[in-house]
Order: structure tokens, then C-alpha cells, then sequence
């Protein structure tokens, strides 16, 4: 709890600090962002625009004296952007080049607070928070828009584990969110098994998360949804960067063909195994450490091991306006990990024995998009796409004469025509069809003796969705209704699944926000045994068969109260989320239940707090989370709820940025009370070979505490060159945290107590240029 503390004291007085060093406005230019929140209060006008379009632009101060139409025609002439008075208080911006009819499909979503956490993050009416890597500023211990990490920032949203590939929303797991990139779900999320972002940020221009009152279009998904899109506009010039830090070097480049097309590239690829670094040594540490591939008996004596491990990813779009009314995107992404490991032992008798493993995650898809815009107020729009994820595992062991084969594949394809119609400036309908066929594969092998096991299923679903937006004439209100109706053919059932959001503003500066949803999920993630894939990847796709896999299903509600005014931010609410129909050996038990097949479902109540203020070049924010989550099975601890396995009571996160001119800075506190896990009863009874348990989720590990650090300068070498040096240091009083802990037999049938650490003190530099 003194940790606790010193987090408070430590926003509190960087409150106190900017309030008294800070508070006088520098004269001359201002980000315009800061220009349209005084207009909006002096006017009592509200302005609507995307972050990227309003993006570095710096004003002078408008005098007080002036009327609005005077301010507008100003801000037109000096900005080289459109204000479009839709009526007396709603204001669009939009970019004079591409004042097009299409710019009025999106004129519904309004974008309500800006700077969310730090710019280019901002929340929207319709619930869903948008990121804009382009425009993003800072976060503590992050020199890189690393897209899942900044999620990671959000109210709610965490990994109980610090990895990318188990991000949890709400007490959700990671399996029951939908990741899209580009419309290609994603089956693979993270890099170097789940420490790093698999997405290339610097493509990878707008991200949309939605924790709850999803809209209908996005389903199969029981949790949250987050999108994410490249730069959908034709450039005029050529751009591009280079960049690396001490994991990995990319790049990207933007190369316009000519005056309708432009293709997009951008790589990514490890150092890793050529040159080793301090960062390498920490990542190398929290996934390989207690992992099989390092795990050493008293039977025998590790002479010599080397490893190989590189990851790299691959991204690719094509752009084609055919016409001022129509567009097709192609769109392509590679995704790989690559472990090569080997072993030299002596045994007890002085004979050697030699392992060779291998461990190969990789994932590609595509897509192929058209939009066609048939007049001012109807567009319409298809996609097709296909994503592969394949896992695979080999372990030889040379002297004994036996190879183990592990593979878990998953075939997605799928496509969907969606429609939007404009009735009028109030009033906006979206309808569609998607279609999908899922196939998952599981194979395993085992020579000497010979056993075999191939597993293959398929799912297609259609689904229809649709759903009405409705704006009150004053702008104050804003309502979405909308249902997704789907059959599952495979398990011949039928779910409908109602959506809404509530977003009223009153008193000027307050809003409430009312959101709710049913959602569904046919695939999901399971583990057969903790050592499968050597316990690193150890979880496998599958999907619901009807019978000891059914469908999963959710519900979820929540309401919340913010209040915007003067840079300052306070946000509160509330949300309760039910997950039916989930299996035993989808939830990683490692007690008393781990081979234990039963179906149950969790139910998680909470409240997000967060209060933000910004002062000048400076912004600090604190956030809290309070939740219960619960497991109850039918079986499992007699039908009684437990604690859920990823179940964190309190979650506080504070931090202060710095962002001026060319230098920005960040700093940052993370705690959260521990995990719940089930001790055995005595740990030196291992009688009959079994390990006699304590009441499931009965104890809590420590305290979680880490503090991080970073810094980017930004600097031009020359003409028509940016560059930028950054380091960061995650866990910088070199914290040690567990976040994991169970109990395993050792060769000699000793019980093994085992903890998972997190990363230690990590450090990372990073250079970039951009042309």
C-alpha cells in the first residue's frame, strides 16, 4: 500500500508543480487543438474532426473581439482546412483536397475528447477510442506508437503477464478479442512470443478500440474489438524512414505511382541472431526462463547450449482511387518468430544426450477491399480476405531416437458487403452481410514409440447486421441501435445480438454515456498441457463443437459520467460483463483442475476512474480500476464461485509527460494487486504422486510495482530530413515481480515451486529517420 501512496503523492504534487511553474500561456503560435477548445467554450459551438487532420498545424491566438463567421472565414484562409457550419453549433473540419462526397459518410462519429491520455488519442460519441500514431506524443517506457502497448494504457485494459499476446479487456482473455487489421483477423498478435507489438506502427496510422456497445458489423468476439487501418490517402510525394533499436531495424516507404495509385511497404526484422544486446538478455529471460526448453533435473548436467531466434514482419498495400466516387485497396501482411534451440547433456551414467528444437509461429493474410459511392448519401462497400496463423513444434532428441511433432493452424475466410445510408444530417443507417469459414487444425506426432493424432474442423457463419444513427438537432444527443443476427452452421444454432450507445452532453462540459451489448465467439484457445510447445505458446485454437465445446456467449453493460473543461478531464464508470459457456481447459488451470474438463462461465463488475489534466507542454493522469471477477463452474470446487485466474482487484496507474518543441519526456507508475493462485496444502507431501491443493484461487501473489521512463529528441540533419533519438527503461528501480506461480514434480517426484518474474530493469535505445 506505500506504493500506492507513492504514486498518489507523486500526481498530486506534479499537479502542484505545473499548476505553479507553468500555468502562464507562452505567447505567440498555438496548436490549433488548443485554439478550438477556447472557441468551442467563448462560442458555445462543438467542432468535429479527426486528430490526423488538425496534426501540427500552429495559430496565433484570435482576437476576443471577433464573431464566429469571422473567426471561421479566418481559420479557412490561414489553415488551408474547410469549417463547415452543419448548423448553429456543429462545426466539420475536413481537408479542402479531399472535400469530397464521401467525407459526409463519417460525419456522424464526432470525436468528444481529445488528448484522451496524451495526443493523438481521443474518445469518440459512439464509445470507441481512437489512436493516431502519427500524432501520438509520449507514454512512459515506450520510445516506439507500439499500437498494443498504448492500448495497454487505457482504463480497463492490461496484461496480467506484460505480454502483448494476453492483453486483457475487462477480465476477458486475449482469445476472446477481435483483432483486425485491415479486416484480416488476426490469430497472432505479438513478437519475440508476446513481449512486442506484431504491427508495424509505422504504417499503421488509426487504431479503434471498443470495450463495449460494439457496433453489429464486428462479431465473433465475446470481449473487446480494435482495429487497425493504414494511411487510406493518396500522397503527392514520396516518404519514408529507417529505424531501429537494440531488437530490430524496419522501414517503411509511401510511393505514389502515379496520380491515382500508391503502394505502401514496410518491414521489420530482428538482429537477434547475430548480435545480442541488453534488452535481448531481459526479453530472453521472461519467456525462455521457466519455459522446458531451460529447465534443468538433477539427473543430468546442461554441457552446452545455443540458440537462434529472429522474428521479422512484412506489410504491403496497394492504393487505387479509380474515380472521385469509388476506391480498391489490396492489402498484405506477413507475420513471423523463428526459435532454433539446442541442448547437450550428461547423464548420471556419463553418456551425452542432445536435443534439437524448433518453435515456428507465423501468420499471413490479405484483403481486397471496394467502396463505391452511388451519390451524396449512399455507399456502398465489400471486402474479401483470408488469414493463416500456424504454430509448429519439433523437439529431436538424437540419442533416444525420438521426434515430437506439434502444429495448431487456423484458416480464416471470409467476406462482407456493407451499405450506409444518409437521410440526413440527424439521422444515418448501415447495413451488411458477412460471411466466414473458419478451419482449425491440430496435429501431433511422436516417433519411438509411434503415435499420431490429426484433428481438423470447420465452421461457417453467416451473419446480417444493422443498425441506425440518430443525432438530436442540437448535437446533444447521439443514440445507436443495432442488432447482428447469426447462424453457425456447423452447430445449426441461431444467435441475434442486440448493440446500443447512449452518448447525451449537458450542463456544457458533462456527458453521459450509456453502452450495452450481446456477443458470441465460436473459437477459442485451449491448453492440453502446460508443457505443450514447450510452454511457451502452449495454447492451441479450437472450435465449439456443441458438445464439450459449445458456443461461448456475453452480455455487458456499463454507464459513465465525464467531465471536460479547461484541460481538465474526470471520467468515471461503471460495467458489469457476464462470458457464458467457457471450458475448464480454455482458462490455463494449473491446480487441482488442470486436466479437469467442465464448462462455466465468469462474470466480472467493475469501475474505471480517470482523471487527466494538461498544462501547456505538460499532461499528467491518473487512473484506477476496481473489478471482481468470478469463475463458477458446474462441476469444479462443488458448483461454488471462485476468483478468476486473471482476476486483479485494484489496478493504479499514474504518469507525467513533457512534450516541448523537439524534447519530449515521460514517466510513469504501474501497480496492481496480485494474481490468484492455489498453493498445495503441504509442499513436501508428494504421497501417491500427486500434489493435495488448497481451495482453488484460494491465495494472491505480491503486489505488482514498476516504474518506466523515456525520452525521444527530435532533430533535422538537413533539408527535407527528420530524425529522432530515443531511450526508454522499463522497470527502472529494477523491481522483482511475480506474476505467475504454480507447483509441478521434479525428476526425483519433489514438488517444484515455480514463479514466473516479470522484465527487469529493460533498457532500449532507438534512432529513426524520416524523408
Amino acid at each position: 500500500m506505500n506504493k500506492t501512496l507513492l504514486c498518489l503523492v507523486f500526481y498530486i504534487v506534479s499537479i502542484a508543480f505545473c499548476n505553479l511553474t507553468f500555468c502562464q500561456e507562452p505567447s505567440g503560435e498555438k496548436p490549433l487543438a488548443q485554439i478550438l477548445l477556447k472557441l468551442e467554450a467563448t462560442y458555445d459551438v462543438k467542432f468535429s474532426f479527426e486528430t490526423k487532420t488538425i496534426e501540427g498545424i500552429l495559430i496565433r491566438p484570435l482576437p476576443d473581439e471577433l464573431s464566429l463567421k469571422q473567426v471561421l472565414n479566418h481559420l479557412n484562409s490561414i489553415t488551408h482546412l474547410s469549417f463547415e457550419m452543419l448548423n448553429s453549433r456543429f462545426i466539420a473540419i475536413t481537408q479542402k483536397e479531399t472535400e469530397e462526397p464521401q467525407s459526409q459518410i463519417q460525419r456522424l462519429e464526432e470525436v468528444v475528447i481529445t488528448n484522451y491520455l496524451t495526443k493523438g488519442i481521443s474518445k469518440t460519441n459512439n464509445g470507441t477510442i481512437k489512436t493516431n500514431t502519427k500524432a501520438f506524443d509520449i507514454l512512459p517506457g515506450l520510445i516506439e506508437p507500439d499500437v498494443l502497448q498504448i492500448v495497454q494504457n487505457l482504463p480497463g485494459i492490461m496484461s496480467v503477464d506484460e505480454r502483448i499476446s494476453n492483453i486483457n479487456v475487462r477480465g476477458g482473455t486475449n482469445d476472446q478479442n477481435l483483432i483486425l487489421y485491415e479486416g484480416i483477423r488476426m490469430y497472432q498478435s505479438g513478437h519475440f512470443f508476446g513481449l512486442i507489438s506484431a504491427f508495424n506502427p509505422y504504417l499503421s496510422e488509426d487504431i479503434t478500440i471498443s470495450k463495449n456497445g460494439t457496433s453489429a458489423k464486428f462479431g465473433n468476439a465475446v470481449s473487446s474489438t480494435i482495429t487497425i487501418q493504414n494511411s487510406d490517402k493518396i500522397d503527392k510525394n514520396r516518404s519514408g524512414g529507417l529505424g531501429g533499436n537494440m531488437l530490430s531495424v524496419d522501414g517503411f516507404a509511401k510511393v505514389p505511382l502515379s496520380e491515382k495509385t500508391e503502394l505502401q511497404v514496410s518491414a521489420r526484422r530482428s538482429f537477434t541472431d547475430i548480435l545480442v544486446s541488453k534488452t535481448y538478455d531481459a526479453y530472453f529471460d521472461r519467456i525462455f526462463s521457466d519455459s522446458e526448453l531451460n529447465t534443468s533435473t538433477p539427473t543430468n548436467t546442461l554441457l552446452a547450449q545455443d540458440e537462434r531466434f529472429l522474428f521479422y514482419d512484412f506489410n504491403a498495400r496497394f492504393l487505387y482511387d479509380i474515380s472521385s466516387t469509388s476506391k480498391l485497396r489490396i492489402n498484405v501482411i506477413n507475420i513471423s518468430n523463428d526459435l532454433d534451440y539446442s541442448q547437450v547433456f550428461t547423464t548420471t551414467d556419463n553418456n551425452f544426450q542432445e536435443t534439437k528444437s524448433e518453435l515456428n509461429q507465423t501468420s499471413y493474410g490479405g484483403s481486397v477491399s471496394y467502396s463505391k459511392l452511388l451519390n451524396q448519401d449512399l455507399n456502398l462497400s465489400a471486402q474479401v480476405y483470408f488469414s493463416n496463423y500456424d504454430l509448429d513444434a519439433k523437439n529431436n532428441n538424437i540419442s533416444n531416437n525420438q521426434l515430437l511433432t506439434q502444429e495448431n493452424k487456423v484458416e480464416d475466410f471470409g467476406f462482407r458487403f456493407d451499405a450506409s445510408k444518409i437521410v440526413n444530417e440527424s439521422i444515418n443507417f448501415n447495413l451488411g452481410y458477412q460471411f466466414n469459414e473458419v478451419g482449425v487444425t491440430n496435429f501431433e506426432d511422436v516417433t519411438n514409440p509411434d503415435y499420431t493424432s490429426f484433428v481438423k474442423e470447420i465452421i461457417r457463419t453467416h451473419a446480417l447486421f444493422g443498425e441506425v444513427e440518430w443525432y438530436s438537432t442540437s448535437r446533444d444527443t447521439y443514440i445507436r441501435l443495432g442488432s447482428r443476427i447469426s447462424y453457425f452452421g456447423k452447430l445449426s444454432e441461431f444467435l441475434i445480438e442486440p448493440r446500443f450507445t447512449v452518448n447525451y452532453k449537458f450542463l456544457d462540459y458533462f456527458r453521459l454515456e450509456v453502452l450495452g451489448e450481446l456477443k458470441s465467439q465460436s473459437i477459442t484457445q485451449i491448453i492440453d498441457l502446460q508443457q505443450d510447445f514447450f510452454g511457451i505458446e502452449k495454447r492451441r485454437w479450437q472450435l465449439a463443437n456443441g458438445n464439450d465445446v459449445p458456443l461461448i456467449t456475453s452480455e455487458q453493460t456499463s454507464i459513465g459520467l465525464s467531465y471536460n473543461k479547461n484541460n481538465l478531464l474526470v471520467s468515471v464508470e461503471g460495467y458489469y460483463k457476464g462470458v457464458h459457456n467457457i471450458t475448464a481447459r480454455s482458462q490455463g488451470f494449473q491446480n487441482q483442475f488442470q486436466f479437469t474438463e467442465d464448462i462455466g462461465h465468469y462474470t466480472v463488475s467493475g469501475i474505471d476512474f480517470l482523471i487527466n489534466k494538461r498544462f501547456n507542454d505538460f499532461s499528467t493522469w491518473l487512473s484506477y480500476t476496481y473489478s471482481k471477477n468470478d469463475y463458477k463452474f458446474n462441476q469444479l470446487h462443488n458448483g461454488k464461485s471462485f476468483p478468476n485466474t486473471i482476476d486483479l482487484r485494484h489496478v493504479f496507474n499514474t504518469s507525467l509527460t513533457y512534450n516541448r518543441d523537439k524534447f519530449k519526456i515521460g514517466i510513469g507508475f504501474n501497480w496492481h494487486s496480485g494474481r490468484p493462485f492455489t498453493p498445495p496444502k503441504d509442499l513436501q507431501d508428494n504421497s501417491n504422486f500427486t500434489i493435495e491443493y488448497n481451495a482453488p484461487n484460494s491465495s494472491r501473489l505480491s503486489d505488482y510495482f514498476r516504474t518506466d521512463i523515456s525520452a525521444i529528441y527530435k532533430f533535422k540533419p538537413s533539408k527535407g530530413i527528420s530524425a529522432e533519438v530515443g531511450a526508454s527503461i522499463w522497470n527502472i528501480f529494477n523491481q522483482t515481480n511475480i506474476v505467475n506461480r504454480y507447483y509441478t514434480f521434479d525428476s526425483d517426484n519433489n514438488i517444484l515451486d515455480i514463479k514466473n518474474k516479470s522484465l527487469k530493469l529493460t533498457p532500449n535505445l532507438s534512432f529513426r529517420m524520416n524523408f
